[in-house]
């Protein structure tokens, strides 16, 4: 197995924060009203003049317009196409740098051949389900646990929310507690339980519209990369039921927006062991990302759950699951395996493991093992960010950009380094205040990099993969380097 690493340097997660908290005192930087008007006009309506008609159809039977919440990007969502390598291509025939790369999980690029050949295979042979066993759930599972030191076991499921959900259900079983305690900020999932202090630390269950706050009340959050504060919570639950598990993002809250120590989940692990809770690792986006060993490699941690998602299905849909250690995991087998019997964690899922999904994920793993992707696509994001960060500094700009390898961020207005505190609740409404207004700014940002032919995540994230060239980041970087030519204060 590549036992190499995307990231070559651990970025000093203190001075990227502090950076950050500097940011979001200064006014809003932000392309200006003019540049704005003009890719709307130029571009958009223009240029885009199929997707606009689309989505206008689409909106009346489509809430929104779109199915997913990538989608959504202003003026108005762009309708894709055709998708290879590190480009994407639009219904009106124009070209992109793919950033987005479908929210992470396609570290090769788009639709590789050597993945795509395989699936059409399968599906001349077997078809897409059948509800039975196949070769390939065996296959997939055996590759992760080879890839994966603790996962011992690996059930497959259809994304990384069912994926976080099962987990605390498992963690319930094993310890016989009931909390689950999160970072605040953190992504888990949408369900209902796990929608808790989502994005903003401190928020608590005011993100998790249409969420009774009485399923909330065994979730708790901590603050980011603070291991008292996380102890403060795991003391207090001894008196309240105890904690199953605390839920860990390892590169910090929303793939690392808000970065934390590199000796921080070595923290988080020996916390779990103090408290007798479980340590699950949502590896959704740095498993396979960040090395073929996951997060948890890369920090040499020991998690007892892992969360999978998006890469385990190489970019094709049906992809989650959870692995973990052996002792754990047999509250999936309830027995059928031939251990003790034990009470089997609620679970299902009729297209979970479907043959497709299991064998683009077999393969696109194969392919990127063979290949180095993870550092190649590594050594991109490396590039692209010191780029970045050469143009902000020409430009005197007050933006923050680092990655930990192919994960770059790239902050104009720092929306998710705000954070609530309840201890002082009159600043509660004007921390509302500007992050809605900040994330307004992060759409215009994006519009504009859409403009020149950049898809980001929500103008504030890029991906990139073992696809782009040196020439590619270069090019990129030029189109970036027009719309910072185009910042201004904004005005109150």
């Amino acid at each position: 197995m590549d036992t190499r690493f995307a990231i070559s340097q651990y970025p000093d997660a203190a001075a990227i924060n502090k950076q950050l908290d500097e940011l979001i005192k200064k006014p809003v930087y932000t392309i200006s009203p003019e540049a704005l008007a003009k890719y709307e006009t130029e571009y958009f309506d223009k240029k885009c003049a199929t997707s606009k008609s689309m989505i206008d159809e689409a909106k009346k039977i489509i809430p929104g317009g779109v199915q997913h919440n990538l989608a959504f990007n202003y003026p108005f969502p762009l309708v894709f196409t055709a998708a290879s390598g590190c480009k994407l291509y639009d219904i009106d025939g124009n070209e992109y740098y793919d950033f987005l790369q479908a929210g992470g999980p396609t570290v090769l690029g788009s639709n590789p051949e050597c993945v795509r050949e395989q699936v059409i295979d399968l599906l001349n042979t077997c078809g897409p389900s059948t509800g039975l066993f196949h070769e390939f759930e065996y296959k997939i599972a055996k590759k992760i646990s080879d890839c994966v030191e603790t996962v011992d076991m690996f059930r497959m499921l259809q994304s990384g929310t069912e994926a976080c959900m099962l987990a605390a259900r498992i963690a319930r079983l094993a310890t016989k507690n009931k909390n689950i305690v999160k970072m605040g900020g953190a992504y888990h999932g949408w369900s209902d339980q796990l929608g808790y202090g989502i994005r903003i630390p401190g928020t608590k269950a005011t993100q998790a519209n249409g969420v009774p706050g009485r399923i909330m009340r065994d979730t708790q959050e901590f603050f980011p990369g603070d291991l008292d504060s996380l102890e403060r919570v795991l003391r207090k639950n001894l008196l309240r039921g105890g904690t199953a598990a605390v839920y860990l993002e390892a590169l910090g809250p929303e793939s690392g927006s808000r970065p934390v120590d590199k000796d921080f989940c070595k923290g988080v692990e020996r916390l779990c062991r103090k408290y007798g809770a479980l340590l699950v690792f949502d590896e959704v986006v740095t498993g396979f990302r960040v090395g073929m060993a996951g997060a948890q490699g890369y920090f040499g941690c020991s998690p007892d759950l892992t969360i999978f998602g998006k890469v385990i299905a190489g970019g094709y849909p049906g992809a989650g699951g959870v692995g973990g250690k052996r002792e754990y995991m047999k509250y999936l087998g309830a027995g059928l395996d031939g251990a003790v019997k034990v009470k089997k964690a609620f679970c299902g899922g009729t297209l979970s493991a479907n043959p497709l999904s299991c064998a683009a994920g077999y393969f696109t793993l194969e392919e990127m093992d063979r290949t180095n992707a993870c550092q190649k696509a590594g050594e991109m994001g490396d590039r692209i960010t010191k780029g970045l960060q050469e143009i902000i500094e020409r430009r005197h700009l007050p933006f923050v950009a680092f990655n930990q390898g192919s994960i770059c961020h790239l902050e104009t207005v720092g929306t998710l380094q705000f954070s609530i505190n309840w201890n002082k609740p009159w600043t509660i409404p004007s921390v509302l205040k500007q992050t809605d207004i900040r994330k307004k700014e992060m759409t215009h940002m994006g519009a504009a990099y859409m403009a020149e032919g950049l898809v980001t995540l929500a103008g504030s994230r890029l991906y990139t993969s073992a696809a782009y060239t040196e020439a590619d980041i270069d090019d990129a970087l030029a189109r970036f380097d027009r719309v910072f030519e185009n910042i201004t204060v904004k005005e109150d």
